[in-house]
Protein backbone atom coordinates (compact mmCIF):
# COMPACT_ATOMS: atom_id res chain seq x y z
CA UNK A 1 0.00 0.00 0.00
CA UNK A 2 1.52 3.55 -1.17
CA UNK A 3 3.25 5.56 1.70
CA UNK A 4 2.94 2.28 4.19
CA UNK A 5 6.26 0.41 2.98
CA UNK A 6 7.29 0.47 6.85
CA UNK A 7 4.26 -0.38 8.09
CA UNK A 8 3.29 -4.27 9.25
CA UNK A 9 -0.02 -6.02 9.52
CA UNK A 10 -0.04 -7.44 12.89
CA UNK A 11 -3.98 -7.15 14.38
CA UNK A 12 -7.23 -8.45 12.05
CA UNK A 13 -10.19 -5.69 12.50
CA UNK A 14 -12.80 -7.69 14.10
CA UNK A 15 -15.29 -4.96 13.29
CA UNK A 16 -15.86 -5.08 9.65
CA UNK A 17 -19.12 -4.48 10.09
CA UNK A 18 -18.95 -1.12 10.76
CA UNK A 19 -16.42 0.02 8.28
CA UNK A 20 -17.67 2.43 6.10
CA UNK A 21 -21.07 1.77 7.43
CA UNK A 22 -23.69 4.60 6.86
CA UNK A 23 -26.84 2.86 6.91
CA UNK A 24 -29.59 4.43 5.48
CA UNK A 25 -32.64 5.21 7.31
CA UNK A 26 -34.26 7.52 5.27
CA UNK A 27 -33.15 10.96 5.85
CA UNK A 28 -35.60 13.61 4.77
CA UNK A 29 -35.05 16.45 2.59
CA UNK A 30 -35.58 19.59 4.49
CA UNK A 31 -34.18 23.53 4.45
CA UNK A 32 -33.43 25.72 6.96
CA UNK A 33 -33.10 29.95 7.25
CA UNK A 34 -29.64 31.34 8.72
CA UNK A 35 -27.99 34.36 8.65
CA UNK A 36 -29.88 35.61 5.47
CA UNK A 37 -29.58 32.11 3.55
CA UNK A 38 -31.93 29.29 3.05
CA UNK A 39 -29.82 26.13 3.05
CA UNK A 40 -30.76 22.29 2.30
CA UNK A 41 -30.47 19.72 4.58
CA UNK A 42 -31.44 15.84 5.50
CA UNK A 43 -32.31 14.85 8.95
CA UNK A 44 -34.95 11.65 10.04
CA UNK A 45 -38.74 11.92 9.26
CA UNK A 46 -41.04 13.63 12.46
CA UNK A 47 -37.88 16.01 13.83
CA UNK A 48 -37.28 19.72 12.68
CA UNK A 49 -33.94 21.66 12.87
CA UNK A 50 -33.59 24.84 14.26
CA UNK A 51 -31.13 28.12 14.68
CA UNK A 52 -31.81 28.72 17.76
CA UNK A 53 -28.87 31.31 18.23
CA UNK A 54 -25.96 32.53 15.94
CA UNK A 55 -24.73 34.67 18.76
CA UNK A 56 -22.19 32.70 19.61
CA UNK A 57 -18.18 33.51 18.85
CA UNK A 58 -16.59 30.09 18.42
CA UNK A 59 -18.56 27.72 20.80
CA UNK A 60 -17.45 24.46 21.43
CA UNK A 61 -18.49 22.12 23.75
CA UNK A 62 -21.75 22.08 26.02
CA UNK A 63 -23.20 21.00 28.55
CA UNK A 64 -26.54 21.50 30.59
CA UNK A 65 -26.48 22.38 34.43
CA UNK A 66 -29.27 21.62 36.87
CA UNK A 67 -32.23 23.81 36.22
CA UNK A 68 -31.74 23.88 32.18
CA UNK A 69 -29.14 26.59 31.24
CA UNK A 70 -26.74 25.04 28.72
CA UNK A 71 -23.16 26.11 29.39
CA UNK A 72 -20.90 26.50 26.21
CA UNK A 73 -17.24 26.32 25.96
CA UNK A 74 -15.54 28.80 22.85
CA UNK A 75 -12.63 29.12 21.26
CA UNK A 76 -13.03 32.93 21.70
CA UNK A 77 -12.13 33.33 25.23
CA UNK A 78 -15.65 33.28 26.49
CA UNK A 79 -17.72 30.76 28.65
CA UNK A 80 -21.57 31.74 27.85
CA UNK A 81 -24.39 30.60 29.31
CA UNK A 82 -28.06 30.42 27.80
CA UNK A 83 -30.93 29.80 29.89
CA UNK A 84 -34.28 28.59 28.11
CA UNK A 85 -35.62 28.95 25.46
CA UNK A 86 -31.78 28.82 24.43
CA UNK A 87 -32.26 31.62 22.16
CA UNK A 88 -30.51 34.30 24.13
CA UNK A 89 -26.75 33.71 25.19
CA UNK A 90 -25.08 35.69 28.19
CA UNK A 91 -21.15 35.50 28.93
CA UNK A 92 -21.05 33.98 32.08
CA UNK A 93 -17.31 34.30 32.24
CA UNK A 94 -14.42 36.33 30.34
CA UNK A 95 -11.97 33.58 30.67
CA UNK A 96 -9.78 34.50 28.14
CA UNK A 97 -6.92 32.01 26.39
CA UNK A 98 -9.23 28.95 24.76
CA UNK A 99 -11.89 27.08 27.48
CA UNK A 100 -12.83 24.21 24.85
CA UNK A 101 -15.20 23.08 27.78
CA UNK A 102 -17.16 23.02 30.61
CA UNK A 103 -18.71 20.75 33.46
CA UNK A 104 -20.81 20.73 36.55
CA UNK A 105 -20.63 18.94 40.07
CA UNK A 106 -22.63 18.93 42.60
CA UNK A 107 -20.18 18.37 45.89
CA UNK A 108 -21.63 18.99 49.36
CA UNK A 109 -24.81 20.67 47.85
CA UNK A 110 -22.81 23.12 45.96
CA UNK A 111 -22.16 23.12 42.33
CA UNK A 112 -18.86 23.41 41.18
CA UNK A 113 -18.37 24.69 37.42
CA UNK A 114 -15.24 23.13 36.08
CA UNK A 115 -13.28 24.79 33.00
CA UNK A 116 -10.57 23.36 31.06
CA UNK A 117 -8.64 25.59 29.39
CA UNK A 118 -5.21 24.33 27.24
CA UNK A 119 -2.94 24.84 30.04
CA UNK A 120 -4.73 23.89 33.39
CA UNK A 121 -7.84 23.23 34.75
CA UNK A 122 -9.84 25.27 36.63
CA UNK A 123 -12.80 25.25 39.17
CA UNK A 124 -15.30 27.83 40.83
CA UNK A 125 -18.70 27.74 42.73
CA UNK A 126 -21.31 28.21 40.57
CA UNK A 127 -24.87 29.77 40.90
CA UNK A 128 -27.53 29.38 38.02
CA UNK A 129 -27.98 33.08 37.06
CA UNK A 130 -25.11 34.69 37.96
CA UNK A 131 -21.98 35.77 36.35
CA UNK A 132 -18.10 34.71 37.34
CA UNK A 133 -14.99 36.78 36.84
CA UNK A 134 -11.54 34.89 36.33
CA UNK A 135 -10.64 35.88 39.93
CA UNK A 136 -13.12 33.63 41.28
CA UNK A 137 -11.47 30.42 39.63
CA UNK A 138 -8.46 28.32 41.40
CA UNK A 139 -6.61 25.88 39.11
CA UNK A 140 -6.75 22.91 40.24
CA UNK A 141 -4.05 21.46 38.22
CA UNK A 142 -1.89 22.33 35.53
CA UNK A 143 -1.55 20.92 31.80
CA UNK A 144 0.98 21.06 29.20
CA UNK A 145 0.56 23.58 26.36
CA UNK A 146 2.38 24.23 23.01
CA UNK A 147 2.08 22.76 19.49
CA UNK A 148 -1.19 21.53 17.96
CA UNK A 149 -4.29 20.14 19.56
CA UNK A 150 -5.00 22.49 22.12
CA UNK A 151 -8.46 22.07 22.81
CA UNK A 152 -8.62 20.38 26.47
CA UNK A 153 -12.29 18.54 27.77
CA UNK A 154 -13.45 18.32 30.93
CA UNK A 155 -16.70 15.91 32.01
CA UNK A 156 -17.64 14.67 35.41
CA UNK A 157 -17.79 10.82 35.00
CA UNK A 158 -21.36 8.80 36.59
CA UNK A 159 -18.38 8.28 39.72
CA UNK A 160 -18.16 11.56 40.78
CA UNK A 161 -14.96 12.04 39.29
CA UNK A 162 -13.28 15.07 37.06
CA UNK A 163 -11.94 13.65 33.80
CA UNK A 164 -10.03 15.62 31.15
CA UNK A 165 -8.45 14.61 27.93
CA UNK A 166 -5.77 16.11 25.63
CA UNK A 167 -4.26 15.49 22.26
CA UNK A 168 -0.81 15.17 21.28
CA UNK A 169 0.92 18.17 19.71
CA UNK A 170 1.13 17.01 16.49
CA UNK A 171 0.53 14.49 13.94
CA UNK A 172 3.49 11.84 14.99
CA UNK A 173 5.42 13.04 18.14
CA UNK A 174 6.45 11.26 20.80
CA UNK A 175 4.29 11.60 23.63
CA UNK A 176 2.56 9.92 25.95
CA UNK A 177 0.49 10.44 29.03
CA UNK A 178 2.16 7.96 31.43
CA UNK A 179 5.43 7.50 33.68
CA UNK A 180 8.70 8.13 32.06
CA UNK A 181 7.64 11.23 30.34
CA UNK A 182 8.50 14.39 31.64
CA UNK A 183 5.47 16.75 32.04
CA UNK A 184 5.60 18.95 29.01
CA UNK A 185 5.51 15.25 26.61
CA UNK A 186 2.56 13.86 28.70
CA UNK A 187 -0.67 14.25 26.36
CA UNK A 188 -2.41 12.07 24.17
CA UNK A 189 -5.22 10.71 26.29
CA UNK A 190 -7.77 10.76 29.45
CA UNK A 191 -6.68 11.92 32.58
CA UNK A 192 -8.68 11.76 35.94
CA UNK A 193 -8.27 13.97 38.69
CA UNK A 194 -7.68 12.36 42.07
CA UNK A 195 -8.56 14.30 45.31
CA UNK A 196 -7.85 11.96 47.78
CA UNK A 197 -4.90 13.67 49.04
CA UNK A 198 -4.10 16.93 50.17
CA UNK A 199 -3.74 18.72 46.61
CA UNK A 200 -5.74 17.40 43.46
CA UNK A 201 -3.42 15.86 40.64
CA UNK A 202 -3.51 14.41 37.64
CA UNK A 203 -3.37 10.56 37.15
CA UNK A 204 -3.82 9.10 33.91
CA UNK A 205 -6.41 6.85 33.27
CA UNK A 206 -6.56 6.23 29.04
CA UNK A 207 -3.43 6.57 26.73
CA UNK A 208 -2.38 6.45 22.90
CA UNK A 209 -5.64 8.16 21.95
CA UNK A 210 -4.37 11.10 19.16
CA UNK A 211 -6.61 13.66 19.86
CA UNK A 212 -9.53 12.81 21.89
CA UNK A 213 -12.09 15.54 21.87
CA UNK A 214 -15.08 14.15 22.85
CA UNK A 215 -15.82 11.53 25.29
CA UNK A 216 -19.02 10.63 27.49
CA UNK A 217 -20.40 7.95 29.79
CA UNK A 218 -23.05 5.71 28.17
CA UNK A 219 -26.36 5.48 30.55
CA UNK A 220 -26.92 1.76 31.83
CA UNK A 221 -23.45 0.65 31.62
CA UNK A 222 -21.49 3.20 32.91
CA UNK A 223 -18.81 2.47 29.88
CA UNK A 224 -16.69 5.53 29.10
CA UNK A 225 -16.79 6.26 25.25
CA UNK A 226 -13.93 8.96 23.19
CA UNK A 227 -14.11 10.03 19.84
CA UNK A 228 -10.19 10.29 18.35
CA UNK A 229 -8.74 11.87 15.38
CA UNK A 230 -6.03 10.66 13.44
CA UNK A 231 -3.18 11.77 11.97
CA UNK A 232 -2.66 13.63 8.42
CA UNK A 233 0.99 11.82 7.10
CA UNK A 234 -0.62 8.47 5.83
CA UNK A 235 -2.61 9.68 3.35
CA UNK A 236 -6.32 11.11 2.43
CA UNK A 237 -8.03 7.38 3.32
CA UNK A 238 -5.92 6.22 6.38
CA UNK A 239 -6.33 5.56 8.80
CA UNK A 240 -10.04 6.29 10.22
CA UNK A 241 -11.14 8.09 12.96
CA UNK A 242 -12.89 6.31 15.23
CA UNK A 243 -14.77 5.71 18.55
CA UNK A 244 -13.07 3.63 21.55
CA UNK A 245 -14.20 2.50 24.80
CA UNK A 246 -12.04 3.29 27.24
CA UNK A 247 -11.20 1.37 30.45
CA UNK A 248 -8.34 2.84 33.34
CA UNK A 249 -5.09 1.71 32.15
CA UNK A 250 -6.16 0.87 28.46
CA UNK A 251 -3.65 1.81 25.48
CA UNK A 252 -5.22 2.92 22.31
CA UNK A 253 -1.77 3.06 20.33
CA UNK A 254 -1.23 5.95 19.25
CA UNK A 255 1.13 7.42 17.33
CA UNK A 256 2.80 4.23 17.23
CA UNK A 257 0.07 2.05 16.04
CA UNK A 258 -2.36 2.88 13.41
CA UNK A 259 -5.67 1.88 12.14
CA UNK A 260 -4.95 0.88 8.41
CA UNK A 261 -7.34 -1.46 6.36
CA UNK A 262 -8.84 -2.68 9.21
CA UNK A 263 -5.52 -3.63 11.23
CA UNK A 264 -3.51 -2.78 13.89
CA UNK A 265 -0.06 -2.05 12.45
CA UNK A 266 3.30 -0.24 13.44
CA UNK A 267 4.04 3.38 12.31
CA UNK A 268 7.31 3.94 12.16
CA UNK A 269 7.15 7.53 12.20
CA UNK A 270 8.87 7.40 15.46
CA UNK A 271 11.66 5.53 15.07
CA UNK A 272 12.35 4.24 19.56
CA UNK A 273 9.94 1.77 20.62
CA UNK A 274 6.09 2.32 21.63
CA UNK A 275 5.93 2.73 25.87
CA UNK A 276 3.49 0.02 25.81
CA UNK A 277 2.96 -3.01 22.95
CA UNK A 278 0.61 -3.79 20.27
CA UNK A 279 -0.54 -6.94 22.36
CA UNK A 280 -2.10 -4.32 24.31
CA UNK A 281 -3.54 -2.04 22.08
CA UNK A 282 -7.30 -2.12 22.23
CA UNK A 283 -9.47 -2.02 19.39
CA UNK A 284 -11.93 0.83 18.57
CA UNK A 285 -15.74 -0.06 18.20
CA UNK A 286 -16.64 2.03 15.40
CA UNK A 287 -15.14 3.85 12.66
CA UNK A 288 -15.42 6.84 10.52
CA UNK A 289 -14.27 8.24 7.57
CA UNK A 290 -10.68 9.36 7.86
CA UNK A 291 -9.41 13.34 8.13
CA UNK A 292 -13.52 13.69 9.50
CA UNK A 293 -12.28 15.35 13.09
CA UNK A 294 -14.73 13.70 15.31
CA UNK A 295 -15.46 16.10 18.17
CA UNK A 296 -18.29 16.19 20.60
CA UNK A 297 -20.23 12.94 21.68
CA UNK A 298 -23.27 12.02 23.59
CA UNK A 299 -25.34 9.42 24.35
CA UNK A 300 -29.10 9.37 24.17
CA UNK A 301 -30.79 8.78 27.36
CA UNK A 302 -34.43 7.16 28.40
CA UNK A 303 -37.27 9.62 27.03
CA UNK A 304 -34.94 11.16 25.02
CA UNK A 305 -35.37 11.50 21.52
CA UNK A 306 -37.51 8.42 20.14
CA UNK A 307 -36.97 4.80 21.62
CA UNK A 308 -34.91 3.57 18.68
CA UNK A 309 -32.10 5.97 19.68
CA UNK A 310 -31.99 5.46 23.16
CA UNK A 311 -28.34 4.29 24.31
CA UNK A 312 -26.81 5.13 20.69
CA UNK A 313 -24.16 7.65 20.61
CA UNK A 314 -24.25 11.11 18.71
CA UNK A 315 -20.87 11.99 17.16
CA UNK A 316 -20.52 15.21 15.44
CA UNK A 317 -18.33 15.13 12.83
CA UNK A 318 -16.19 18.62 12.00
CA UNK A 319 -14.95 17.35 8.49
CA UNK A 320 -11.85 17.45 7.19
CA UNK A 321 -9.59 20.32 6.61
CA UNK A 322 -7.97 18.60 3.56
CA UNK A 323 -8.66 18.26 -0.15
CA UNK A 324 -7.69 15.67 -2.56
CA UNK A 325 -5.65 14.56 -4.79
CA UNK A 326 -2.84 15.03 -1.98
CA UNK A 327 -4.10 15.64 1.18
CA UNK A 328 -3.58 19.28 1.89
CA UNK A 329 -4.44 22.59 0.38
CA UNK A 330 -4.13 21.61 -3.03
CA UNK A 331 -6.76 19.63 -4.42
CA UNK A 332 -10.55 20.48 -4.69
CA UNK A 333 -12.58 22.14 -1.88
CA UNK A 334 -15.33 19.77 -3.15
CA UNK A 335 -13.34 16.89 -2.21
CA UNK A 336 -13.40 17.73 1.59
CA UNK A 337 -15.12 15.60 3.96
CA UNK A 338 -18.86 17.13 4.93
CA UNK A 339 -19.38 18.14 8.27
CA UNK A 340 -22.57 16.06 10.04
CA UNK A 341 -23.80 14.49 12.68
CA UNK A 342 -23.79 10.50 12.86
CA UNK A 343 -25.49 8.11 15.42
CA UNK A 344 -23.44 4.90 16.44
CA UNK A 345 -25.92 2.19 17.22
CA UNK A 346 -25.53 0.52 20.20
CA UNK A 347 -27.10 -3.32 20.89
CA UNK A 348 -27.02 -4.40 23.97
CA UNK A 349 -23.66 -2.67 24.90
CA UNK A 350 -22.10 -3.29 21.92
CA UNK A 351 -21.98 -1.09 18.94
CA UNK A 352 -23.17 -2.36 15.43
CA UNK A 353 -22.80 0.37 13.06
CA UNK A 354 -23.13 3.99 11.83
CA UNK A 355 -25.25 5.97 10.47
CA UNK A 356 -26.45 9.70 9.19
CA UNK A 357 -28.23 11.80 11.55
CA UNK A 358 -28.03 15.16 9.95
CA UNK A 359 -26.11 15.95 6.70
CA UNK A 360 -25.50 19.02 4.34
CA UNK A 361 -23.88 21.43 5.83
CA UNK A 362 -21.49 21.57 3.07
CA UNK A 363 -22.31 23.05 0.04
CA UNK A 364 -21.18 21.03 -3.65
CA UNK A 365 -18.44 23.56 -4.05
CA UNK A 366 -16.70 22.51 -0.39
CA UNK A 367 -18.02 25.58 0.97
CA UNK A 368 -19.16 25.00 4.86
CA UNK A 369 -21.83 26.76 6.00
CA UNK A 370 -21.44 25.47 9.52
CA UNK A 371 -19.65 22.89 11.55
CA UNK A 372 -21.06 20.86 14.29
CA UNK A 373 -18.90 20.83 17.67
CA UNK A 374 -20.58 19.90 20.53
CA UNK A 375 -23.39 17.88 21.35
CA UNK A 376 -25.62 17.50 24.36
CA UNK A 377 -29.33 16.09 25.04
CA UNK A 378 -31.25 18.91 26.63
CA UNK A 379 -33.74 18.45 29.23
CA UNK A 380 -36.61 18.77 26.62
CA UNK A 381 -35.43 15.38 24.87
CA UNK A 382 -34.16 17.31 22.30
CA UNK A 383 -30.68 17.24 20.44
CA UNK A 384 -29.19 20.60 20.82
CA UNK A 385 -25.39 20.66 18.94
CA UNK A 386 -23.29 24.20 18.34
CA UNK A 387 -21.42 25.32 14.97
CA UNK A 388 -18.01 26.92 15.11
CA UNK A 389 -17.38 27.98 11.52
CA UNK A 390 -19.77 29.88 9.56
CA UNK A 391 -22.61 30.07 10.89
CA UNK A 392 -21.56 30.47 14.96
CA UNK A 393 -24.00 29.29 16.86
CA UNK A 394 -26.47 26.70 18.76
CA UNK A 395 -28.66 24.04 16.75
CA UNK A 396 -31.83 22.22 18.04
CA UNK A 397 -32.90 18.65 16.14
CA UNK A 398 -36.06 18.09 18.03
CA UNK A 399 -39.18 15.70 17.44
CA UNK A 400 -42.44 16.73 16.38
CA UNK A 401 -44.37 14.16 16.25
Amino acid sequence: MKGLCNMRYVWVLVFASLVGSSAAWGLSDASIQAQGRRYAVQFPPGYVLELLTDGLKGPRLITFAPGGELLVGSRSGLVYRIPPPYTRPQVLVGFGGYPHSVALRTHDGAAELFVAETKGLYKASYQPGSGLKKKDFSRLAALPGGGSHTSRSVGVGPDGRVYVSLGISGNCVDEYLGGGYPFARRRGGVYVLDETGASPVLKAYASGLRNPVGFAWQPGSGALYATNNGPDHLGYDEPREYLSRLAEGSFHGMPWFQLIEGRIQRDRCIAGEPPRGLDEVVMPVATFDARNAPMGVGFVPEGAMDEGLVGDAVVALHGSWATRPRGGFVGDPATRRAPKLVVVDFEQGHAQGVRDLVTGFQLPNGTRWARPVGVAIGPDGALYFTSDSGVEGLFRLRRVR
